[in-house]
């Protein structure tokens, strides 16, 4: 299932929603228009556990494109926002994860051009998160080399304490789309949490496309672009700790939750790493992609 977070003018609140061809089906209406309690918001129907998600599709199945009146909305019709538009705990982001990133990286930005043993996790507030089409914001007072990073997102489906690589992705609710905008002049003494978390750095979407869907998250395309210019294009088999990894390694010493976000690292071509080196401005499109999910599309405004 392709699940999003919509609503239908600006005052409304953000409902859950399933993708169904041109319509998005309202999962808390369709519930109710057989008697039946559903949730309003993605994190709800996380936590209910794998046994919602069976019955939404069964729901889903069973109606077969003929929704009962206020059922569906045209899709055309819907703003799509975050699928999670306010994360309960920070996003796990992982740094230098694909082999050519920590190459160029360690050229243009004084990391090492060892290959890591072990995941380099950051975070990036909840405040960070905005939806499809909303403004990445340029701060030119704090920053002078804003830059991009397309990223495959793993949502967490349930509690995982020290759980095993090889049972990992059964931990997973499904996967999305992120861009890690990062401002590389604002790291401090090392730190990366003021360079990534600022306000509106984690473009996120469109949708969660559940893990049923995507059984094996390491054979997928990604790519993006600024101003229509590919400037990333890879494929995230090149990650060098894949997602049940991440997973593993994070739940060692960290308990997962319902509705964590990791935010899987991204591969070469930031602007970072170009010669001679570019950086977002306002004005610039971002547009990133990954394969069987979707894209989303940022405009950069200057605040």
């Amino acid at each position: 299932m392709r699940l999003v977070t919509y609503r239908q003018t600006v005052v409304d609140a953000a409902r859950l929603g399933v993708i169904q061809g041109d319509e998005i089906v309202d999962v808390q209406r369709l519930g109710a228009s057989v008697g039946m309690e559903l949730p309003a918001c993605m994190l709800a129907l996380i936590d209910l556990g794998p046994s919602a998600l069976r019955t939404l599709k069964s729901l889903l199945d069973k109606a077969n494109g003929e929704w009962l009146p206020g059922c569906s909305v045209p899709a055309v019709n819907a703003q799509l926002l975050a699928p999670i538009p306010r994360p309960r705990k920070n996003i796990f982001g992982i740094g230098l994860n694909y082999v050519e990133h920590v190459a160029e990286s360690s050229r243009t930005l004084d990391t090492s051009k060892e290959l890591p043993k072990e995941p380099v996790i950051f975070s990036k507030p909840p405040t960070t998160v905005i939806g499809p089409g909303e403004p990445i914001r340029h701060n030119a007072r704090i920053t002078q080399q804003m830059d991009w990073e397309v990223e495959l997102a793993a949502v967490i489906g349930r509690r995982a304490s020290g759980v095993s690589v090889e049972n990992a992705l059964q931990y997973v609710f499904g996967y999305s789309v992120m861009i890690d905008i990062s401002a590389r002049d604002c790291r401090r003494a090392g730190q990366w949490i003021y360079s990534k978390g600022q306000d509106s750095y984690g473009p996120f979407g469109p949708c969660i496309v559940t893990a049923d869907e995507i059984p094996d998250p390491q054979f997928l395309d990604l790519w993006l672009t600024v101003n229509g210019e590919i400037k990333q294009k890879s494929n995230t088999r090149h990650m060098l700790f894949k997602v049940n990894e991440l997973v593993a390694d994070i739940s060692a010493g960290i308990t997962l939750e319902p509705g964590d976000i990791i935010a899987t690292g991204t591969p070469e071509g930031v602007g970072a790493g170009r010669s001679p080196q570019e950086w977002l401005k306002p004005g610039d499109t971002v547009v990133a992609y990954v394969e069987n999910i979707g894209q989303i599309t940022h405009p950069v405004v200057a605040v």
